[in-house]
């Protein structure tokens, strides 16, 4: 009986350490893609945000992040908050900026920059001197890259449907090229399907663009980095090449596409950058799609990457809009950065003040950053409620709001969100979980991590003030975790090669009960599955972005708003 007793009372200890300890701040910092910037209204009609093509340079132990057409260009010191920097020294206005570092001082130019490169010590300050006016290339997609082991600069460039990647080494001093440029190589979508055009790859008599270079070096071989098919399309991606020479020649890295993501909330992860944080981590940061307003209606995404032992590289994206910790330490793999937050709102109930016609509560929680919800007005006390179906734990909300018949041009003072996010268990008592009603900066896709988990079953966004148009969301994104069992594992039931086109696979599989998605994960060797596919509820798809000459392995596993069940079997398909 005493050691019955002496179980119990370790068991509510137990328990009750449990339960204090879930109730704790947590002891991490999260982000959600997009990028939660201050994303600026274009300049042109109609209105819509957009930010593409993102450079970013790790510049004196502080990020700089250069987009096309933003006003500016952004300054982190840890990858979460994000501030303007403002200047009438650089052509901010023109698309696919560039920047290196060399010998301290930071060096731009962009496409069509009117043959000049710029430099700064302070980018902090905006205070940047012209280096050069005679640069004799005026460019699409330049990349600058200093190589720091020989000391040498090249500029690689190269942006349309049938043009080649280009590549050429300048002078250090005066920025002039050394002979002449050469082709590096060119788009070949008749055996690669990730460079066919289209959201899915399938627009056959669509050419590609090839666009968007960017170089690493890494242990003594370069990274070019390139992408397609198209800014526009979910599938748009980045391919790489390597090599020993800075020049070529260059073969294809095995493993490819190097970031994909045609799925989820987030699309598309092209035309970017890949760079190492204060602690030597990777990350891939690109341009991902919305393209309904106007085709350069884009946001920003970032993605770890990682160099296998190899030398393949590759952007982990499974799981890629959902909350991801940001690392202060050097880790090791992709999972070091999962805290283990569910999506709880997928297409569940949703209740809203009023609905204008043809735009219905369910795109907020449809996982479609390209459909949304909007109210009949931007009037104060207009609001969105979601029942996540029962009691869960909820750590983090996003909201992204999609500006429903706004009229801005560029920035203003006035360009903002208010409003408040309250939680309920019953629909009846409320209470606050988070107050931006005194709110002045521009958050666009706003993610909260909450300081605390709030145990609850509803969430209600109620609008205080809309800057232009009307109180809309695109993605009313809860994250968190429901206290239900995880789903069972998933079975792939066929698998099959088109044998009169090798680029796409045809995937079938059982459909599990209870399981709100599945993420398929593939690659080119067995224990490299570097590539994810995210479906939500359907149980098949055709991937079509395969290399017709290689082997590919394929694995799948489940998931709801309560974890993740890994699939173990691997499949080989020929």
């Amino acid at each position: 009986m005493k050691n019955i007793n002496k179980y119990c009372l370790l068991l509510l200890l137990f328990s009750a350490l449990l339960a204090a300890c879930e109730g704790k701040k947590n002891s991490f910092k999260t982000i959600c893609n997009p990028v939660n910037l201050s994303y600026r209204f274009s300049l042109n009609s109609p209105s819509w945000r957009e930010a593409a093509d993102p450079s970013m340079i790790k510049f004196q132990n502080e990020y700089y992040l250069f987009l096309s057409k933003s006003g500016g260009y952004f300054h982190s010191s840890d990858l979460i908050h994000w501030n303007l920097i403002t200047t009438d020294d650089l052509p901010i206005e023109k698309y696919a900026p560039t920047v290196m570092e060399m010998n301290g001082e930071i060096y731009f130019t962009a496409s069509i920059a009117t043959n000049k490169i710029y430099k700064s010590h302070d980018p902090k300050s905006g205070k940047w001197e012209l280096v050069t006016d005679q640069f004799p290339y005026i460019l699409a997609d330049p990349m600058l890259f200093y190589d720091s082991d020989n000391d040498k600069i090249y500029l690689y460039y190269g942006s349309g449907a049938a043009t080649p990647m280009m590549g050429v080494e300048l002078n250090k001093n005066t920025f002039m090229p050394k002979g002449e440029a050469t082709p590096l190589f060119y788009s070949n979508a008749e055996k690669y399907g990730w460079e066919v055009a289209g959201d899915y790859n399938t627009n056959y008599k669509h050419t590609g663009w090839l666009e968007g270079a960017w170089m690493n070096q890494y242990k003594g071989k370069y990274y070019l980095q390139y992408a397609v098919p198209g800014t526009e399309f979910k599938s748009y991606n980045n391919g790489v090449y390597v090599s020993e020479n800075p020049l070529g020649p260059f073969t294809l890295l095995k493993h490819n596409p190097f970031s994909y993501k045609p799925e989820g909330f987030v699309n598309g992860i092209g035309h970017g950058s890949t760079f190492q944080d204060l602690y030597g981590n990777y990350w891939n940061i690109g341009t991902s799609t919305i393209s309904q307003r106007h085709m350069f209606e884009r946001r920003i995404s970032l993605y770890p990457t990682f160099f296998d032992e190899d030398g393949d590289a590759y952007a982990y994206t499974a799981w890629g809009d959902y909350p991801m910790i940001v690392p202060d330490k050097k880790i090791t793999s992709p999972q070091d950065l999962f805290p283990g937050w569910m999506l709880l709102s997928y297409k569940k109930e949703v209740e809203a003040s009023s609905t204008l016609e043809g735009y219905p509560t369910k795109n907020a929680v449809n996982e479609d950053i390209r459909t949304w919800w909007s109210a009949e007005t931007a009037n104060k006390g207009e609001f969105l409620t979601v029942d996540l179906g029962q009691n869960s734990k909820v750590y983090a909300i996003q909201i992204n709001f999609a500006d429903q018949d706004a009229n801005i041009s560029g920035k203003t003072d006035s360009t903002y969100y208010q409003y408040r996010i309250e939680d309920s268990q019953d629909g009846i008592i409320w209470n606050m979980t988070v107050d931006k009603s005194k709110n002045k900066v521009e958050a666009p896709n706003d993610y909260i991590q909450l300081d605390k988990p709030v145990n609850t079953r509803y969430i209600r966004v109620t609008n205080i003030y809309f800057p232009s148009g009307k109180f809309s969301i695109s993605g009313l994104r809860v994250f968190g975790k429901a206290d239900k069992p995880v789903p069972a594992t998933a079975q792939f039931t066929k698998l099959t090669r088109n044998s009169n086109n090798r680029r796409t696979v045809n995937l079938n599989w059982n459909k599990v009960e209870d399981a709100i998605g599945y993420n398929i994960r593939f690659g080119t060797q067995k224990d490299k599955l570097y590539h994810n596919y995210l479906v939500y509820e359907d149980n098949k798809v055709s991937i079509n972005i395969l290399n017709a000459d290689q082997t590919y392995y394929f694995a799948i596993d489940s998931f709801n708003e309560a974890g993740i069940t890994v699939g173990k079997e691997v499949k080989i398909i020929q």
